[in-house]
């Protein structure tokens, strides 16, 4: 069954600047240079949204005038802004950063127009920058929920958030990223991202892992949830365990990235209402105990070389046990809270650091080039 995909989280797009105007020799007169292409930050929109606006997906800029007798300095062309919404990394075609953006209002050139005609290029306008760029999304966020399919992420996103994913007893429920929010009686607010269940593999981009792992990268947080009774994503898969679920989710994330692991973690063994889930969470916490000696079981490439620290674990059964889902909320909190106070303390304690250095090579008539 092919399934119709809305959500958009990169666009390759081609970009061309404005052509510059030829001057007039014979005034000395200076052609206008061609416009430059921008692609700027803009409040509630969507990838989705510029692809409809574009769909060939080529953009180009205007051309600087050419300079005349009653006009000895050609117009120059007008700029190009191309919409994306907040979260875009714009790369280059060999994978170069051109810039973040991650503030409305913010922009970045990715294409620049020519130069007009002059003495210094025989008046002769000059072509603008001609290339493709990627557009890729990364939503901001400040959790990140993880986990295999079928281990009750977007039953949990509804219980905590204000987010109405759709639920069904079967794998890869959720399709697309999606956001909720967390409503604290003191109006704070805390936003969760529930991201499409990972497979075996999505490191290497097995069922669009990389499409959905690059969503944790900005999150500040992150919430593994791992069914209580394991996890089996088809007949040619083996059944996991939920302690060896909360491994292989490990090893993912670090192949993907190794200091995805190092972030805050909370982890949640979901599912607590079926039954014999008291005895499997025993042997479950017993085993987490000694994960590392646990993980010898497993091949070698499959083993993390670092393992999570989760900062808690909260057994939970988000469609049965409020309580328990009030729990994790409040624990989210906390967590996310000491997470910023420890990186604001960390830059601080860097900053007198640099400038006890400065201080010191001062002294010592050393200049810091």
């Amino acid at each position: 069954m092919k399934i119709k995909k809305n959500f958009i989280d990169a666009l390759r797009i081609h970009v061309k600047g404005g052509h510059g105007g030829n001057g007039f020799p014979k005034f000395g007169g200076i052609g206008g240079k061609g416009g430059d292409i921008y692609v700027e930050t803009v409040e509630k929109q969507t990838l989705a949204g510029t692809l409809s606006k574009n769909p060939e997906k080529r953009y180009i800029a205007n051309n600087g005038g050419h300079s005349k007798q009653h006009c000895i300095i050609g117009q120059p062309g007008e700029d190009l802004v191309i919409p994306v919404p907040s979260g875009i990394t714009v790369t280059s075609d060999n994978n170069k950063n051109l810039g973040d953006l991650n503030v409305v209002g913010k922009r970045v050139m990715v294409s620049q127009g020519g130069t007009g005609g002059n003495s210094r290029n025989k008046f002769i306008g000059q072509k603008g920058q001609n290339r493709n760029i990627n557009l890729i999304l990364r939503l901001i966020a400040d959790i990140g929920l993880v986990g295999f399919p079928n281990a009750g992420k977007s039953t949990l996103l509804k219980a905590v958030s204000n987010a109405k994913p759709k639920i069904a007893s079967y794998p890869f429920t959720t399709l697309e990223p999606m956001i909720g929010t967390l409503d604290y009686d003191d109006g704070r607010k805390i936003t969760l991202a529930d991201l499409p269940g990972l497979v075996e593999g999505a490191w290497a981009n097995v069922g669009m892992g990389h499409s959905f792992l690059r969503h944790v990268e900005r999150t500040k947080v992150l919430l593994y949830i791992v069914d209580i009774n394991g996890f089996r994503l088809g007949p040619k898969y083996p059944h996991r365990s939920a302690i060896e679920s909360v491994i292989l989710l490990n090893k993912e994330l670090e192949l993907y990235r190794p200091d995805l692991v190092e972030k805050p973690s909370l982890l949640v063994i979901n599912k607590m209402d079926t039954a014999n889930a008291e005895e499997k969470l025993l042997k479950t916490l017993k085993d987490l105990k000694k994960i590392q000696k646990v993980s010898e079981n497993f091949p070698e490439e499959m083993r993390p070389a670092q393992f999570v620290k989760f900062d808690d674990v909260i057994p939970c059964s988000a469609k049965e046990n409020q309580e328990s889902v009030n729990h994790v909320k409040l624990r989210l909190r906390d967590i996310l809270d000491f997470s910023v106070i420890e990186g604001d303390a960390m830059v601080s304690q860097e900053i007198k650091l640099r400038e006890q250095v400065k201080r010191k090579l001062s002294e010592s008539n050393i200049r810091i080039l």
